[in-house]
């Protein structure tokens, strides 16, 4: 059972109490191609959602990552920029990118459910 919500710049994010852990969609990874380089924020950098947090560059292309909800960064994954095809494989486990700590837990209420993003996606590879 998914619990993710989505963006409709391809980031998930899944809450547990008040910290949201965030990555990239398999969509976004599957049109990014082999992920090559991945760059973090900082841990303690307060962001607003849809600001621009982090970069993802594949062979393909550079990709900005956009925080889904807004709080503060409390840890980031070491994992994915030691080995960023982890983003790859596991786009929605081990491939996650950021943690933040939750200033509004609303606005995730706002971001597509998995069914929805599903939709969503669908509606881009027509």
């Amino acid at each position: 059972m998914a619990n993710e919500r989505y963006t409709e710049d391809h980031e998930w994010v899944r809450i547990s109490g008040d910290i949201a852990t965030c990555g990239i969609s398999d969509y976004a990874q599957e049109q990014l191609g082999d992920v090559v380089y991945v760059e973090l924020p900082e841990i303690g950098r307060i962001v607003s959602a849809k600001d621009e947090i982090a970069v993802v560059e594949s062979v393909k292309a550079a990709s900005d990552i956009y925080a889904p909800v807004s709080g503060e960064v409390v840890a980031i994954n070491d994992a994915v920029e030691e080995d960023p095809e982890t983003v790859n494989r596991d786009a929605l486990g081990k491939g996650w990118l950021f943690k933040i700590k939750l200033t509004d837990a609303g606005e995730a209420d706002e971001l597509m459910d998995e069914a929805s993003y599903e939709d969503f996606v669908q509606g881009l590879d027509e």
